[in-house]
C-alpha cells in the first residue's frame, strides 16, 4: 500500500510540539482504517527511520491521530525540521 495514502498530514498542536522534544514522538493524522502496523511500516518507508511504537486515537471530529515514537538512535526534531515544522 502507498505510504502517502496512509499518512495524511502532520498534526500540530502545543502538546505534539512538546512531545517532539520530550518524548522523541511525532504526531500525524492518518487514514481512519489504517492499522498500527501499517502506520509503522508506512512511516519507516517514508522517513527511513526505526519506529519504536505507534499509539492511535480517534478524535471527536472523526480524525484518526497516530502518535509515532521513534527509536533512540533517531531524532524526531530532525524529521520535524525536514518537514518544515520548525
Amino acid at each position: 500500500m502507498d505510504p502517502y495514502s496512509i499518512i495524511i498530514k502532520p498534526h500540530l498542536t502545543e502538546k505534539s510540539m512538546n512531545a517532539i522534544d520530550q518524548n522523541n514522538e511525532l504526531t500525524f493524522a492518518v487514514k481512519r482504517t489504517a492499522k498500527k502496523s501499517e502506520i509503522k511500516n508506512a512511516f519507516e518507508d517514508l522517513y527511513a527511520v526505526k519506529v519504536e511504537r505507534v499509539n492511535t486515537q480517534v478524535t471527536s471530529k472523526g480524525v484518526k491521530i497516530a502518535y509515532i515514537k521513534l527509536a533512540a538512535e533517531h531524532s524526531a526534531e530532525d524529521i520535524a525540521v525536514k518537514m518544515g515544522v520548525f
